[in-house]
C-alpha cells in the first residue's frame, strides 16, 4: 500500500486502549469540518466509550488507524461488514495532517479490505452540504445515491402488551438470532446483521424488537438506547438496522419500537430512513415523524446496493 508523507504509518488495528485518542481526533476533525461548512461555534463532543467499543468490535479487523512519527493517531477508518454489505464510518483525519493524501489512503485501504472480505456493496455516508467531501469521495470512485433521512418522533404511542425482544428471558437468544437472520436473507440475500444484534445484546447497548405473524418473525429492529455522547443521559431510542416483510409489518414494528421507548422511559425515537424506501418514508411522515438531519449515501462503482426483493430492509451506515 502507498504510504503518505511525514512518517505516517498504517493501517494498524484499533484496540480499546486507543479510545481516548480516537475521541480527541474525532472531536477535533468533525468540529473543524462543521466550522468550514459555516457552522461556527459547534463543538462536536466525545463519543461514549461504550459506543466506541461497539464500533471497534463490530469492525474487527476493519478497525484501522494510522499513526504519525510520534506514535499519535493521525487518522482512523472504522470499516464494517454485515454479510455482503460493507460500509465505512466513522472516519476522520486529524486537522493538522489533512492535505497529505492520508484520507485517500484510508478510504482506499477500507475499500480493498472489504473487497478481500467478499463485500458486494461498498459505501459510506457524508453530509450533502459538504461538497468538497462529495468531490473527494467521487474522485475515489464512489457515486452519490439516495439520502438517508433521520426522522424523529416523541415517544408516547402505546400498543397492547409488551413487544417481544431478543433479550427476553423466555426463549433462546440464539434461536431468535437465527430467525432474524433468515428473514434478512429472504428479503436481501447476502446481508446479515447477526453480529450487530448479538453485540448490542452482549454490551447492553439496547435491544432488538421482534414482530411475529402466526409464530414466525415478520419484522425486527435493532436499536440502541445508550447515549452517543460521553457524559450525556439516555434520551432516545435509535434504530440501526431493521427488516420487515411488507409495509404493514414495518408499521407494526415502528409502533412496537415506540412502545419499547416508553418502557425504557426515553423521550423520543430516531430512525435513519433510506429514502429509497419511499412508501416507508411516507408512512413515517404520516405517523408524525419529523425530519431532523440528512446524509448522502455514496457507493463504489460496481459495488452498489442490492435491490431488496421484497419488504423493507434499512441499514444505518453510522454508529
Amino acid at each position: 500500500m502507498w504510504r503518505p508523507e511525514r512518517g505516517l504509518r498504517g493501517p494498524e488495528r484499533v484496540t480499546l486502549r486507543d479510545v481516548d485518542a480516537l475521541n480527541r481526533v474525532f472531536s477535533e476533525a468533525f468540529t473543524d469540518r462543521y466550522s468550514r461548512d459555516g457552522l461556527v461555534g459547534v463543538r462536536v463532543p466525545h463519543l461514549n466509550p461504550l459506543i466506541w467499543r461497539y464500533a471497534i468490535e463490530d469492525a474487527g479487523d476493519g478497525a484501522m488507524i494510522w499513526r504519525d512519527g510520534d506514535g499519535e493517531i493521525a487518522g482512523f477508518n472504522m470499516v464494517h461488514r454485515s454479510g455482503t454489505e460493507g460500509w465505512m464510518g466513522p472516519l476522520a483525519v486529524r486537522p493538522d495532517r489533512q492535505g497529505e493524501r492520508l484520507g485517500s489512503a484510508m478510504v482506499q485501504g477500507g475499500i480493498e479490505w472489504l473487497k478481500s472480505e467478499g463485500a458486494t456493496t461498498i459505501g459510506l455516508e457524508t453530509m450533502p452540504r459538504t461538497v468538497d467531501n462529495i468531490g473527494f469521495y467521487s474522485r475515489l470512485g464512489l457515486l452519490p445515491g439516495h439520502l438517508t433521512v433521520t426522522l424523529v418522533r416523541e415517544a408516547g404511542r402505546r400498543i397492547g402488551g409488551q413487544p417481544e425482544r431478543l433479550g427476553d428471558d423466555a426463549g433462546s437468544v440464539d434461536a431468535r438470532l437465527d430467525e432474524c437472520r433468515a428473514l434478512t436473507a429472504r428479503l436481501q440475500p447476502g446481508v446479515d446483521f447477526t453480529r450487530e444484534l448479538a453485540l448490542t445484546h452482549e454490551l447492553s447497548l439496547g435491544d432488538t424488537t421482534i414482530v411475529r405473524r402466526a409464530g414466525r418473525v415478520a419484522a425486527f429492529a435493532l436499536w440502541h438506547s445508550a447515549p452517543l455522547a460521553a457524559g450525556r443521559p439516555r434520551d432516545e431510542v435509535r434504530l440501526l438496522k431493521l427488516a420487515a416483510e411488507d409495509l404493514e409489518a414495518f408499521t407494526e414494528l415502528v409502533d412496537a419500537v415506540q412502545a419499547a421507548a416508553e418502557t425504557e422511559r426515553l423521550r423520543r425515537v430516531s430512525i435513519r430512513c433510506q429514502a429509497a424506501f419511499g412508501d416507508a418514508y411516507a408512512q413515517l411522515i404520516r405517523d408524525g415523524f419529523r425530519v431532523h438531519w440528512t446524509d448522502l449515501r455514496m457507493t463504489l462503482a460496481g459495488y452498489r446496493e442490492a435491490v431488496t426483493r421484497a419488504g423493507v430492509v434499512m441499514s444505518n451506515w453510522e454508529i
